[in-house]
């Protein structure tokens, strides 16, 4: 790549390879796209997965129309409970590397959600500006929290491909109407692919006008101060994982302790480590 021209320029922010790229991209406009490395026949295994952890849920569950009836029927929470392979998709190398480079060597999986955007939809229960961090109007100088959403799919202007409002997350206050009609920009991107927002970037699900659903997971990556949506330590079970590594990544090293004795328990691992 020849070299931009510039005068005055004294500082430089130095990309060594694809993963800076990135991060510069979400310091600056708040989102990148990120290639998974994945190969089609593994995405076409997930998307087996992610079809055997919606049956396995909705059994446990009492049903798609019981789900329905509390909004939960287009969401599987925690996909990993039902299928290992969306561990490794957590795992992924490259998200884990951009997370570690944005939000320093300690970080937890805060949240992993299977997505349905379904086809011919009036209304889709995620089409509304949002922060993966919801209620929250203040920003930081650092991310709190990385969402890396997983595109099962190719997502297009015509599926419902995700809308952000460039830079809205070095602002604490929600845009004007005006300016999100102005700014707001969707995200169309590859099957295998990550969207990658900093979590303070207001966000939307866009309907599918398309006949056919169109599935993600999404995954929010957080300092291990922020409360994970579901406690995933207690909802994975003790013998989920020994791994040193990945068990501080779910998040069972943070977890709050239910007394003092838990707490002393929790003291005494930390000087032993």
């Amino acid at each position: 790549m020849s070299q931009i021209e510039r005068y005055g320029v004294n500082e430089q922010v130095i990309a060594r390879d694809a993963i800076d790229q990135a991060v510069e991209e979400i310091k600056l406009r708040g989102f990148s796209v990120v290639d998974s490395g994945y190969e089609p026949d593994e995405l076409a295994q997930l998307s087996l997965a992610f079809a055997s952890a919606r049956r396995q849920m909705e059994d446990k569950y009492g049903g798609k129309e019981a789900l329905s009836q509390i909004d939960e029927h287009n969401t599987i929470r925690v996909p990993m409970a039902y299928e290992k392979s969306f561990l490794d998709l957590a795992l992924n190398p490259t998200i884990l590397e951009l997370c570690k480079r944005m939000l320093s060597d300690y970080f937890i999986l805060n949240q992993q959600n299977g997505i349905s955007n379904p086809g011919n939809a009036n209304h889709y229960n995620q089409a509304a500006f949002h922060r993966d961090l919801p209620y929250q109007h203040f920003v930081s100088d650092r991310p709190l929290a990385i969402n890396a959403l997983f595109c099962l799919d190719d997502f297009t202007s015509e599926n419902g491909a995700t809308l952000v409002i460039p830079g809205s997350h070095k602002m604490g206050a929600f845009p004007s109407d005006s300016a999100v009609e102005k700014l707001q920009q969707q995200i169309t991107a590859p099957a295998g692919s990550f969207i990658v927002l900093d979590c303070m970037l207001f966000h939307s699900g866009a309907t599918n006008r398309t006949s056919r659903e169109r599935l993600a997971v999404n995954h929010v990556y957080s300092i291990p101060l922020l409360k994970q949506q579901i406690d995933l330590p207690s909802a994975l079970g003790e013998t989920f994982t020994q791994d040193s590594k990945i068990r501080q990544i779910l998040g069972y090293d943070t977890s709050t302790p239910s007394d003092i004795a838990g707490y002393y328990k929790s003291r005494q691992k930390k000087r032993q480590s």
